[in-house]
């Protein structure tokens, strides 16, 4: 099982939109639609979330999820 991580970059990146906006987690869960649960899991890192729901969050705050190309760094390391 992987090891939730709370710093990695869209958790950061969600929560800090969230404080910025001055919203609870559950006006973050209604603005979206996604449960409450779904936001709390997503801020707390879990490694394995649904890449639908995510966006649905991120297209709240006008982002969205990209591929971006590994460098040999972390494709030796992609933890």
């Amino acid at each position: 099982m992987e090891e939730w991580n709370r710093y990695n970059p869209i958790a950061s990146y969600v929560r800090q939109q969230r404080k910025a906006n001055a919203m609870t987690q559950p006006e973050l869960a209604d603005f979206t639609g996604v449960g409450l649960r779904f936001v709390r899991d997503l801020e707390q890192g879990k490694p394995n979330l649904m890449t639908d729901k995510v966006n649905q969050i991120l297209q709240f705050f006008g982002a969205e999820l990209q591929p971006k190309p590994m460098t040999n760094a972390t494709s030796e390391n992609p933890n």
